[in-house]
């Protein structure tokens, strides 16, 4: 007669079984709120992201008034308020002009596109659609669009209200991550022991030193494109020489590699359209001021910053684009900037053997000994 199987004899459940489902629902939960939040929470980390980016760009200057006996608080708020003076200062001269230049120049580039459509049709018996007939634009079309995608009155001052806020919310944290940047640094070191405390010492000098002179060259180099692209547009008579100028200058430098010929494309364009020998002048004073520039400017204004391979820099603006958006892009070469800086504070390079590169060692010199001497 059989036995009745007991507890004992049936199979007994592996004990890492329950401890590794209890792992595994624990990670996906993670991983479902963690996509969550960050969903959720992107446009505010990007930011957040930006303001500290801004901070460490001011910081330079914060600690030399802070040497000078300035408390630090006032510092930064004397630096953020003459920030703003210059912004407002610069519209207040510039800004009717900037302004009805740039609803003039969006009013005539549809038109400005047609004609040269029409010009390259005659001048090499090609047959391109112009812009109105490719796109098949009527008047009921525009109003459609017009209705459908400008908003009333209060979607205009609910968008303006949003943007202040915005700027008012990334101005304040600006000034508390840069008035209290030495106390933050204390207290993020003081969670970890005395070793790592040096580490993150110095990974905090290097992101300073390395992102904030990134934007603080960009802005640099920008500011001076700018200038001398729209003193060339204004002597040779570009139309909308202003709104233009500042479009090749922050243009050329923020977007990595394809910058530069979006930002002389479009003068080149309006330029060629009421003159074409203007348009062959834009280009020519492009290509010149791009030569100086590698030359003389950036190597002097750039020197103890990252220098970032193209490739990877536009990479890495579609990357911050993709994840944050607009303000992604901004930030993404800076962020490169620091990885790279500290992997080249904190890597370590071998030297390469013959056969992927490197150099043949030298042979040894033959020792001189007392058999191969030659006396006189």
């Amino acid at each position: 007669m059989a036995k009745r199987a007991t507890v004992s004899d049936r199979p007994r459940t592996p004990r890492w079984l329950r401890p590794t489902i209890i792992g595994v629902l624990f990670a996906v939960a993670f991983y479902q709120m963690s996509g969550w939040l960050f969903h959720n929470l992107k446009g505010f980390l990007g930011l957040l992201f930006l303001a500290w980016l801004f901070s460490i760009t001011i910081e330079p200057i914060v600690d030399r008034l802070e040497r000078f006996g300035m408390r630090r608080g006032a510092g930064t708020g004397l630096v953020l308020f003459s920030l703003l003076a210059l912004t407002i200062g610069f519209f207040a001269v510039f800004g009717t002009l900037l302004f009805e230049q740039i609803a003039q120049l969006l009013t005539t580039l549809p038109d400005a596109l047609t004609r040269l459509t029409d010009w390259a049709n005659r001048t090499f018996d090609t047959n391109f659609k112009s812009g109105d007939e490719l796109l098949k634009i009527t008047p009921d079309t525009l109003r459609d669009l017009a209705q459908r995608f400008t908003p009333g009155v209060l979607g205009v001052l609910s968008t303006l209200v949003g943007a202040l806020f915005q700027i008012l919310t990334m101005l304040l944290f600006v000034f508390y991550m840069s008035a209290e940047g030495p106390q933050m640094r204390r207290t993020i070191a003081s969670w970890f022991p005395a070793r790592q405390q040096q580490l993150i010492a110095n990974v905090w000098e290097t992101s300073v030193e390395k992102a904030g002179g990134y934007v603080v060259s960009r802005l640099i180099l920008a500011a001076a494109a700018s200038i001398f692209t729209g003193i060339f547009f204004l002597i040779i008579g570009v139309p909308y020489w202003l709104p233009l100028a500042i479009w090749t200058g922050v243009v050329s430098q923020f977007i990595p590699t394809l910058g530069t010929y979006l930002a002389i494309g479009l003068p080149a364009l309006i330029a060629a359209v009421q003159h074409p020998l203007d348009g062959v002048w834009v280009i020519a004073f492009g290509t010149v001021y791009q030569q100086v520039e590698n030359y003389v400017l950036h190597p002097r204004i750039t020197a103890r910053t990252v220098s970032i391979h193209p490739a990877v820099a536009f990479g890495s603006v579609i990357v911050g684009a993709t994840l944050f958006g607009p303000v992604g892009a901004l930030v993404s070469v800076p962020v490169v900037a620091i990885l790279q800086a500290l992997a080249e504070s904190f890597g370590h390079r071998y030297e390469l053997i013959p056969e992927v590169g490197g150099e043949e060692p030298e042979p040894d010199a033959p020792e001189l000994t007392a058999d191969n001497d030659d006396y006189d």
